[in-house]
């Protein structure tokens, strides 16, 4: 009785009932592919792990150069699971960020980007871009030894863009060094300016993927495509992805906790052999192997540029694959696709197989 007048009290002022008969008619492609389909709601639970184990953090966390590298001391030595949720919260940026990277090249394998998808394809594109923005802001917040001269290194980067290059460093810095200034600016970005744009981003991008649906691959007839429920068959099994996901990260943080380093010392030398996270190593052993000067164009300036280049056009790619439109295989553009995916991978091995470089 009480369950029904919370339905009708409810139903009477959020469209209960259209909302469940879309769940009940929307269904999901079943074929030898659809394992991919997951990982998609395994970076929305990731994400909802990180703005849980974030705002934990926070109520700890002091963003200035005297205080921040104590706070995190004292929530990982003293507050009550402390050292977990922190661990928790440093994995899962890691993990989230690998599943983005998994989500979007089995997108574009599977050519789900193909018309009327476009625009998902785009907004996944940008949220992939934040989810990174997240975790460059994020790595100097401990504002230990590592993270303090990466961070040098990459708004370095960030200045060696030709005009707009010196704007953008001292914009990211907050004046002509890595100090605390900087701390407090990137603390800004990452708990309110990323997690706003994150959130439009997010549900426009869920919002295609529920009226758009799941797109099945090329190749695989129609007719022959069988399907499932979205509710509750693929919801359920979504849920089993996120306990996997769960266990992984408990595990992780449990017998691999996040270590603290050592505290920032803006007068040190910076250590031998420094390297940015995982995820942008492609890039820095990269720019590395360019010449100081190709032509008459300075290595690193040449190199930025290219990735650039490159990453507008891997987010324009569904619009210039015309054959994947028309429901055609285009071998080109999967080419394309496996060779990033090698390239990415074999540099970014090469980077760690290469101490000091």
């Amino acid at each position: 009785m009480e369950k029904n007048f919370l339905y009708e009290w409810f139903s009477k002022r959020i469209p209960l009932k259209n909302m469940i008969e879309f769940g009940k008619k929307k269904t999901v492609p079943v074929h030898k592919y659809s394992v991919w389909y997951y990982f998609g709601g395994i970076c929305l639970f990731l994400f909802v792990v990180q703005v849980l184990t974030g705002i934990m953090l926070l109520l700890y966390y002091r963003p200035t150069a005297e205080s921040a590298f104590e706070s995190v001391q004292f929530i990982v030595t003293q507050v009550k699971f402390g050292w977990l949720v922190r661990s928790i919260h440093s994995w899962a940026a890691n993990i989230l960020i690998a599943a983005s990277f998994i989500h979007m090249f089995s997108v574009y394998l599977m050519k789900s980007y193909r018309p009327p998808r476009e625009m998902t394809w785009l907004t996944g594109f940008f949220l992939l871009l934040i989810f990174l923005a997240f975790g460059f802001s994020g790595y100097l917040l401990p504002w230990n030894e590592l993270a303090f001269f990466a961070t040098q290194v990459g708004t370095n980067m960030a200045g060696a863009i030709p005009l707009v290059g010196g704007y953008i460093k001292t914009f990211l810095r907050g004046g002509e060094e890595v100090t605390g200034a900087t701390l407090i600016r990137f603390f800004g970005f990452h708990v309110a300016v990323l997690p706003g744009i994150t959130t439009v981003l997010l549900a426009i991008h869920i919002y295609l993927v529920q009226v758009h649906g799941m797109s099945a691959p090329i190749g695989i007839e129609k007719n022959k495509i069988k399907e499932e429920p979205f509710f509750p068959n693929f919801i359920l099994k979504d849920m089993v992805g996120w306990s996997l996901v769960l266990t992984l990260l408990v595990f992780l943080s449990v017998f691999f906790p996040w270590e603290i380093g050592v505290k920032a010392d803006p007068f040190a030398s910076a250590p031998v052999g420094i390297k940015p996270e995982w995820y942008f190593m492609f890039m820095f052993i990269t720019l590395k192997f360019i010449p100081g000067k190709v032509l008459f164009f300075e290595g690193e300036v040449l190199g930025i540029f290219g990735f650039i280049f490159a990453g507008i056009i891997w987010m324009l790619l569904p619009f210039f694959d015309k054959k994947a439109a028309q429901e055609k295989r285009s071998t080109f553009f999967t080419l394309i696709g496996v060779f990033v995916i090698l390239y990415i991978s074999v540099i970014t091995i090469v980077g760690y197989m290469l101490p000091g470089k």
